[in-house]
């Protein structure tokens, strides 16, 4: 399959794809990297869409980088409603994936109305949830009313505090065994994608194969069927730090839009992520 984000034949003008759950999962099936990124506006919404990003992850990161908090933790569902709304207005070929935000899902019926909110409202096409198995019902209950979901493993942000900071997780043998088999039930429990943060390539790469479903990496390695990052964070213009799983495609020269453009192209050609933005 081609990796390029447009279809059409030589005689006819190019055709963008509209990426939906069915299209991520040929992906998978063909061996086609998926790129995805950070989006919190409709300009780059826009931009995203226009070069051919194949998933806009309204993220609750937008607590750090739009509103200049330490952490996730006091995103609303009002603020991701907001943001994801604006997305919406200019990523039409895109898959639109919005984050679930700290103590928006602790229960079934109220993960069932904040999602509704956030697909009537916001306009998500899917939404994420920062899961271990203890988010199997919720996943069940949100699949079962015609809702997508990613489930995020690894290092989840909104429990910062329990983990103790933003650490690597899943390097010993009896983490690594508890993420794999946390991976295949919120798999069977509907997921229909699942997001790695900050775990070793060799664990990520075990997760990949073992699932019939995508999974995207951030600070997972290589093998994943796609990677995503913070949008500001690839622009380099995010306060503080960067994180080592990132990577300024700005620092060579160029504007913006060629420095998504090269993200997208370097996903799609598996030369990022190298080592050096991997975790052992």
């Amino acid at each position: 399959m081609s990796t390029s984000p447009y279809q059409g034949t030589a005689n006819s003008a190019p055709i963008k794809r509209t990426v939906t759950v069915k299209t991520l999962r040929d992906m998978k099936s063909s061996g086609e990297k998926i790129a995805a990124l950070t989006a919190y506006d409709a300009s780059f919404a826009a931009l995203l869409d226009d070069v051919g990003v194949d998933i806009q992850l309204v993220g609750d990161s937008l607590g750090n980088v739009i509103q200049g908090l330490d952490s996730t933790l006091p995103v609303s569902v009002d603020d991701m409603i907001y943001h994801a709304r604006a997305v919406a207005t200019q990523c039409r070929h895109g898959l639109r994936m919005v984050d679930m935000p700290f103590m928006s899902y602790w229960s079934i019926d109220t993960a069932l109305q904040n999602a509704a909110r956030l697909m009537k409202e916001g306009g998500a096409q899917m939404v994420k949830l920062e899961c271990t198995q203890a988010q199997e019902a919720i996943i069940r209950a949100l699949v079962n009313e015609g809702i997508p979901v990613c489930a995020h493993l690894g290092l989840r942000p909104q429990s910062v505090h329990k983990l103790g900071g933003y650490r690597v997780q899943g390097r010993d043998a009896a983490a690594a065994e508890a993420m794999l088999i946390e991976a295949q039930r919120l798999q069977d429990a509907g997921a229909d994608v699942l997001l790695l943060e900050a775990v070793p390539a060799s664990l990520a790469a075990q997760i990949t194969q073992q699932v019939e479903v995508p999974v995207i990496g951030i600070g997972a390695g290589s093998d994943c069927d796609g990677q995503v990052l913070v949008l500001y964070d690839i622009l380099a213009i995010t306060p503080g730090k960067r994180p080592k799983f990132s990577k300024d495609f700005l620092a060579n020269g160029g504007d913006i839009r060629a420095a998504i453009q090269t993200y997208v192209n370097d996903v799609k050609a598996k030369r990022f992520p190298s080592s050096e933005h991997s975790f052992t």
